[in-house]
This record gives structure tokens, C-alpha cells and sequence, in this order.
């Protein structure tokens, strides 16, 4: 099985670009602190992933998220490899995350602050009063 799951923040606004068949596709970076602290210097370390979305998920990762936003990304993992045009005897190696599924990670208020239009994914349930009473069984019409 090949899944992943990060979550991090962008570290530059995600890039949309079309294939010349007009399939839209979008790269990013997310830096993902790791879970230990250095022990001589007490800061966290991060590693800087390398995420590629295609289609409707590219376009709504460029849509709503900017440099700094929180994201989750779930997808799985691709490695490659390139000869060096300079070096032709020299292979460069390649490992990226073909996202998925993206989702908000952030507050309400960070999340409003990269996108220009509302989205349901957004909206943070801030209290229960917009709901109705819930019936008890024995009230139900069916």
C-alpha cells in the first residue's frame, strides 16, 4: 500500500500551469516539522516535501491556499530519475507526493485570510444555536 498523509505549511503560493491539452496541474512545498526537537539547539527540524496535484485539486489548491497556509495533504508517494544534461553520467533522483485529497488545516480566520470566497470546507462550527432541536426517537414521523 502507498499512502501518505502530511500536514504542514506551504512555504511559497502554489503555481498553476496547464498541460497543452489543457489539464491543469499544480506543484507545491510543504515543510513538515518533525516531532523531535534538535537537542543542542532545541529547534525543530522540518522536512520540505514536494507535492504535485492535477485537475480540480490543483485548481482549488491554488485557489485557497498561499505561502504559510496550513494544509493536509493525502496522496502517495512517486520516485523518478533524470540524467544531468550538463553531466550525462550523473543521475538525479526524485521523490514527490501525488496529491489527492488537500483540506484546510488552519483556523477560520487564517483560512479567510487566503481565500476570497467563502467555502463549506472553511466554515468552523463556532456554536450549536444554528441548529434545530433534535427530535427524540419517539417524536420521529417515521
Amino acid at each position: 500500500m502507498n499512502k501518505i498523509i502530511l500536514m504542514g505549511r506551504l512555504t511559497a503560493d502554489p503555481e498553476l500551469r496547464q498541460t497543452q491539452n489543457g489539464i491543469a496541474s499544480c506543484r507545491f512545498t510543504v515543510a513538515v516539522n518533525r516531532r523531535f526537537a534538535d537537542k543542542n539547539t532545541g529547534e525543530r527540524q522540518a522536512d520540505f516535501i514536494s507535492c504535485t496535484a492535477w485537475r480540480q485539486t490543483a485548481e482549488f489548491v491554488s485557489r485557497y491556499f498561499r505561502k504559510g497556509s496550513m494544509i493536509c495533504v493525502e496522496g502517495s508517494l512517486r520516485t523518478g530519475s533524470y540524467a544531468d544534461r550538463n553531466h550525462p553520467d550523473v543521475t538525479h533522483y526524485t521523490t514527490d507526493v501525488m496529491v489527492e485529497n488537500v483540506e484546510f488545516t488552519g483556523s477560520k480566520s487564517e483560512t479567510q485570510g487566503s481565500s476570497s470566497a467563502g467555502n463549506s470546507q472553511t466554515d468552523n462550527i463556532e456554536s450549536l444555536s444554528d441548529f434545530e432541536e433534535i427530535l427524540s426517537d419517539g417524536d420521529v414521523p417515521f
